[in-house]
């Protein structure tokens, strides 16, 4: 072989073998968007994913709606300090950075009940600190 085809060779080798973590990445990245593809057991971070729930109100017959909404796992801790409060806390969750609010109209409502029923649908969820304007928080 000469030294020029071999060169052009080892370049190519390098150039193919270079676009690798960028084919896992993106390989990453499209698995994160499609949680149905993600070992949901082992996923640390927050991500959009689909979820049904039964909507209701007094009055009214439920419906089950299909939305998108947040789901994961974000990082916490806790240590011990020397002075008060004792313990430095650092406490994520995955909650709603943008959202889409939805109505919907529940069927089989007495005349007197008010038939709209409206709820967030997620656009973008992060690791953030509990808001209770729009998650459920537990008190720490």
């Amino acid at each position: 072989m000469s030294i020029k085809l071999l060169e052009h060779k080892m370049n190519f080798q390098y150039v193919f073998l270079g676009h690798i973590p960028v084919l896992f990445l993106i390989n990453y990245v499209n698995a994160a968007k499609t949680t149905s593809s993600v070992n949901l057991r082992t996923f640390i971070g927050c991500a959009v994913r689909e979820f049904t729930f039964l909507a209701k109100k007094p009055g009214c017959k439920g419906m089950r709606i299909t939305t998108d909404a947040c789901w994961g796992r974000c990082e916490t801790w806790e240590k011990p300090v020397l002075e008060p409060p004792y313990i430095e806390a650092h406490h994520r969750v995955c909650t709603y950075n943008e959202t889409k609010l939805i109505t919907v109209k529940l069927p089989h409502c007495s005349p007197d009940v008010d038939p709209f029923y409206t709820y967030p649908m997620a656009i973008r969820c992060d690791c953030g600190v509990c808001s209770t304007a729009n998650t459920e928080c537990e008190t720490l």
